[in-house]
């Protein structure tokens, strides 16, 4: 396959992923802005968004004072942020758009629809209106669109880039979760806090994370018990059959990486493959043992080092 084909095929599902992970993140942080909370924990709840995106210093030379509504606004429809949720769903249309015949007509119509009607949502003030719908829409629609890939596409390296470029975006955007998540609770770690205002507390935060991943029903399944910090730090970080935890991103990673291998790609291979044991025999006391925050920041690196090798092996390279 010419590079160029798989670059647009790799990042139109990165964009479509980071889409829904933006909508996940900004829904959640609106439902918790609901709840009784003092001005400065709400405020804390939205600088934290913009640090997992990594959008505060753009965030602030544009608009200064952290607001609510600033935020949304910036992270859902701002063109000039080019990790909004409209600029995402644009780029992934234009990805696609440049590929057109390496698509199914389900797959194509689906990313081209979801663009045009997000645009229409945004001119017609659907997102003011009601957020949570339109939060809603995004997550529903990237799931279209992944259901309509694997459904209709047939299984070569087309189909290949495309799941390795939504798994690495996902095991970022993961990541970049449980980290800052769990930066910004101030009572005890463990969630072993006397007071009862702060065990309420623990409870909706933890419960907002997991509801964050779709992961609220899993935990219950999983764990049978009441949410606690470190079990929390497990689902998403080590467990296998939860569908947005580290441990089962890497897995596709690893798997897809195999099926469009080629001569020089094998150092990318080893690098993946490491990452993926290190889940697979990793064990959560460890990890909270040597630091959380330590363990993802090298996490993180180490994605973007592999994105940048996936690029150098099969894709067009970009300056980072």
């Amino acid at each position: 396959m010419l590079s160029r084909t798989a670059d647009h095929l790799f990042w139109m599902n990165r964009y479509t992923e980071r889409a829904e992970n933006t909508a996940r993140l900004l829904d959640v942080n609106y439902q918790t802005s609901l709840l009784p909370q003092s001005e400065a924990v709400a405020l804390s709840g939205w600088q934290g968004l913009l640090s997992i995106s990594e959008l505060m210093f753009s965030y602030k030379e544009k608009h200064g004072e952290i607001n609510a509504k600033k935020v949304m606004d910036f992270m859902v429809k701002d063109e000039s942020n080019p990790s909004s949720i409209l600029s995402c769903l644009t780029a992934a249309r234009e990805n696609a758009r440049a590929v057109r015949g390496a698509l199914t007509t389900e797959v194509w119509e689906t990313l081209n629809q979801t663009w045009l009607e997000v645009k229409r949502k945004v001119k017609a003030g659907e997102f003011e209106d009601d957020p949570a719908q339109f939060f809603d829409w995004v997550k529903f629609r990237s799931h279209l669109s992944r259901g309509v890939t694997v459904g209709t596409m047939l299984m070569d390296e087309a189909l290949y880039f495309m799941r390795l470029g939504t798994f690495l975006e996902r095991a970022d955007n993961t990541a970049r979760l449980v980290d800052v998540k769990f930066h910004a609770v101030e009572s005890d770690f463990y969630g072993t806090a006397n007071l009862k205002k702060d065990q309420e507390y623990d409870f909706y935060h933890w419960s907002a994370i997991l509801r964050s991943v779709s992961g609220f029903e899993v935990y219950r399944k999983v764990y049978r018990d009441v949410i606690k910090p470190e079990r929390v730090a497990e689902l998403l970080i080590l467990r296998p059959d939860m569908p947005r935890s580290l441990h089962s991103s890497l897995n596709e990673v690893v798997s897809n990486l195999k099926m469009v291998a080629n001569d020089q790609s094998t150092e990318t291979q080893r690098r993946a493959g490491k990452l993926r044991a290190e889940l697979e025999y990793g064990r959560i006391d460890e990890i909270l043992a040597t630091g959380l925050h330590a363990y993802l920041t090298q996490f993180l690196d180490r994605v973007n080092d592999l994105g940048a090798h996936i690029s150098r092996d099969f894709l067009i390279p970009t300056p980072v």
